[in-house]
């Protein structure tokens, strides 16, 4: 029997014991009066006190315990943070104490004492009351080794968060970033909707959907891979600003940079083009960073980032010659540029368009170098099936992309509003799907018939919110900011 097995075997004993004492093992008629918190507020508010006349009620889950005897420090933390309490036979009683010493690290107890300052000036609660809340059958890590095995802490979050504080803080940060953009958006006009995550036809992006089948309806339905063509047929229909904070599904390999369901915020904005949203982005981002972190300058990965620094513009060409080392000439010819990528050994699995072969080499040779905020612009009109043409280039389009630490974080662009271009672009992406790529758009006939009725002139963006938070929690790989990632099966 191994170490975990008998601690288990041994905790179950005790679990035994306590039900055979008439105590109830998970109880739920205790009442919390303050948090952890709370209670950290109150102690600032009665700073140079010795003592507390008040009573409070907490619970938590135990991290550490420390007994001498007849007495006992506690260690238990909520979800507002950690506090120590001193549990005394004198003060709980004999019994009571005695079946207490029954309690393990990771239980939750319920509490109720007042305050009082140790010799080192500790805050702590003295126990007057204590309950059994949950009894934890199973130990704890240990937590001088903390949980350190990153395929364990994925696929067993709860622990993840119970052992590492850095984590809970991540997720925190999570969430305030996505309130920030939330209230920055709402603040200024734009109504949030919800959209089909179930699809008849996928559009929006170039990638593959996860299928299903609906039994009633009788007909085959995709995970949505972007709310895309959703929003702007709302903007269509009246809504001039509109956004969502929404789960996109994408049937692609898993990275540091890329998990098949992942969390975008897109917006739209009627009588606005890109060179509007590229401002109103700067705007966001500095917003964002600054509500959460209080300030807008950070560390990721080394590099020091200040998003109210100017950001940078550099259209797509001259990202390509100036910081990629290609030679103009080349970027003319495919064929060129795929002689190129295999001098530099970089593997093009979409040879067979020219705009593919470029996104590829701007993908390698540049984008891991775009480490402060730096919009790039002029895609050309193939990789943007969506986007507006160009008044100046009609090969090229409205369009830009945001990076910084390295990567992307936000795309958009001028929406294409005429429908007869849009209907032409999809039937060039349909011929680029009959002839092998499963990643192009579909047809869409009833966005084509929606166009028709008339959108206003409108810009959109997407914003990878998990790959923003990496940003703002100095996180490596997007496993780390998203709480349940994508595993592999394990064999047991």
């Amino acid at each position: 029997m191994d170490e975990t097995s008998e601690v288990i075997r041994q905790r179950r004993e005790k679990a035994q014991s306590l039900a055979d004492h008439k105590i109830e093992l998970y109880p739920n008629d205790f009442r919390v009066s303050h948090t952890i918190g709370a209670v950290r507020g109150y102690i600032d508010q009665e700073a140079g006190a010795e003592s507390s006349d008040a009573v409070f009620a907490m619970a938590g889950r135990i991290v550490a315990l420390r007994s001498f005897g007849k007495a006992t420090f506690i260690q238990f933390r909520d979800y507002t943070g950690e506090l120590q309490a001193y549990v005394k036979q004198d003060e709980v009683g004999k019994e009571a104490y005695a079946l207490f010493k029954q309690f393990d690290v990771g239980d939750f107890i319920g509490l109720k004492g007042g305050l009082f300052q140790t010799r080192t000036g500790e805050w702590t609660l003295l126990a007057k009351e204590i309950r059994l809340l949950c009894k934890a059958l199973r130990p704890l890590p240990e937590k001088f080794h903390r949980l350190r095995d990153p395929e364990k802490r994925y696929r067993q979050r709860y622990l993840d968060l119970i052992m590492n504080p850095d984590v809970r803080d991540i997720f925190i940060k999570r969430a305030q970033i996505i309130t920030a953009f939330r209230a920055f958006l709402l603040e200024r006009g734009f109504l949030e909707v919800e959209t089909p995550m179930m699809q008849p036809i996928p559009g929006g992006a170039e990638a593959t959907p996860f299928k299903t089948f609906h039994d009633a309806l009788g007909m085959e339905l995709f995970l949505r891979i972007a709310p895309e063509l959703y929003l702007k047929r709302l903007v269509i229909g009246g809504f001039d600003r509109v956004f969502e904070i929404n789960r996109s599904f994408r049937n692609e390999g898993v990275s540091s940079e890329h998990n098949p369901e992942f969390t975008m915020l897109e917006f739209y904005q009627a009588y606005a083009n890109h060179e509007d949203l590229m401002s109103l982005t700067e705007e966001m981002f500095q917003f964002v960073t600054k509500e959460v972190l209080g300030q807008t300058h950070l560390t990721y990965q080394g590099n020091e980032i200040d998003m109210a620094e100017p950001w940078s513009r550099i259209t797509l060409e001259n990202a390509l010659t100036d910081l990629g080392g290609i030679e103009p000439s080349v970027l003319n010819d495919r064929q060129r540029m795929l002689d190129f990528a295999k001098s530099e050994g970089i593997e093009v699995r979409k040879a067979g368009r020219a705009g593919k072969v470029m996104m590829k080499l701007f993908d390698v040779l540049v984008e891991p170098k775009l480490i402060r905020p730096t919009f790039v612009v002029g895609y050309p009109v193939e990789v943007s099936p969506l986007a507006r043409r160009s008044n100046v280039d009609p090969n090229l389009t409205e369009r830009f992309e945001l990076f910084i630490g390295g990567r992307e974080i936000a795309n958009g662009f001028s929406e294409l509003n005429d429908p007869v271009d849009q209907k032409n672009r999809f039937l060039d992406q349909v011929g680029t799907r009959e002839a092998g790529d499963q990643e192009a758009h579909y047809m869409d006939e009833d966005y084509v018939m929606a166009l028709e009725y008339g959108m206003p002139s409108t810009a959109g963006e997407g914003v990878g919110i998990d790959r923003f938070v990496m940003l703002l929690t100095n996180a490596a790989s997007i496993r780390e900011v998203i709480l349940f990632p994508q595993l592999r099966k394990t064999s047991h």
